[in-house]
C-alpha cells in the first residue's frame, strides 16, 4: 500500500500517533528532502530509511516505487512539510499507483491550507487554491483570469521575498483588495495581517516580514 503521510509544518508536535505508528512500520518512506524528514525521523525515534522523491527524481522513482509496491511492501510519502500532493509532485505518484490497482491511504495531519483557511477570517466556504504562482512566465496572464475571482476567496503560497511584489501586482491587475496575511503557522512568531493591498504593502515597506507565507484575498461579492 502507498501511504500519503501528513507531517507537520512548523511544530513538531503537530505529529499525528497514527502517522509516527505507519512511518515506523512501512518498508521505504520517500521524501521532498531526506535532510528534512531525517530531523523528524529522529525526534520520533524512527529508525527507517529515507530516499528522495522530488520534481527531479520523480521521473525514474515512480516506475521505480509501483514495482516496490507491486512486491506488496508498504510505502510511505512524505513532503519537507504539511500535506502531500499539494502544490509538489507527489499527485503523479499517486495516480500512477491508482491506474495499477494498488490502494493508496491518507494518513491526515498539518496543512498550512487548512491551518490558514481557519484563522484567517475570511469566509471560506467556497474558495480557490492557487499555490504557488509562476515567477515570470504565465504570471500576468494568471492574474487577469484571477479578476473574475469575485465570488471565492482566493488562496497562495507566497515566499517573504516575493510577498511585496505579489501585492502590487494583485493591486495592479485586480484593483485595491482586503487580504489577509498568516505567517509562521504553527512556529513561535505565527502571525495574521488583515488589511487592504495598499495598506499592508505600507506595512511591509516599513517592517519586512519573514518566514513562509499564506496570501488569502477576499471575495468582492
Amino acid at each position: 500500500m502507498l501511504y500519503i503521510v501528513a507531517t507537520p509544518i512548523g511544530n513538531l508536535e503537530d505529529m499525528t500517533f497514527r502517522a509516527i505508528r505507519i512511518l515506523k512500520e512501512v518498508d521505504y518512506i520517500f521524501a521532498e528532502d531526506t535532510r528534512v524528514t531525517k530531523k523528524l525521523l529522529d525526534h520520533y525515534e524512527i529508525k527507517n530509511t529515507v530516499y528522495r522523491y522530488d520534481e527531479h527524481t520523480k521521473q525514474h522513482q515512480i516506475p521505480n516505487i509501483i514495482n516496490i509496491l507491486k512486491e506488496d511492501k508498504n510505502v510511505a510519502l512524505v513532503t519537507d512539510a504539511g500535506t502531500p500532493c499539494i502544490s509538489d509532485p507527489g499527485y503523479e505518484l499517486v495516480d500512477e499507483t491508482h491506474k495499477e490497482g494498488i490502494k493508496v491511504i491518507a494518513i491526515p495531519g498539518a496543512s498550512a491550507l487548512t491551518s490558514a483557511a481557519s484563522i484567517s477570517g475570511v469566509n471560506m466556504r467556497r474558495f480557490a487554491f492557487e499555490g504557488f504562482l509562476p515567477k515570470k512566465k504565465g504570471r500576468q496572464t494568471l492574474f487577469k483570469e484571477l479578476t473574475q475571482e469575485t465570488e471565492r476567496a482566493i488562496v497562495i503560497y507566497e515566499s517573504p521575498f516575493r510577498i511585496e511584489k505579489t501585492l502590487k501586482d494583485i493591486e495592479t491587475y485586480m484593483g485595491e483588495r482586503e487580504v489577509v496575511i498568516i505567517r509562521e503557522i504553527t512556529k513561535i512568531y505565527e502571525e495574521v495581517l488583515r488589511g487592504t493591498t495598499k495598506e499592508l504593502i505600507e506595512r511591509l515597506e516599513k517592517n519586512p516580514i519573514k518566514g513562509e507565507i499564506v496570501l488569502i484575498i477576499k471575495p468582492t461579492e
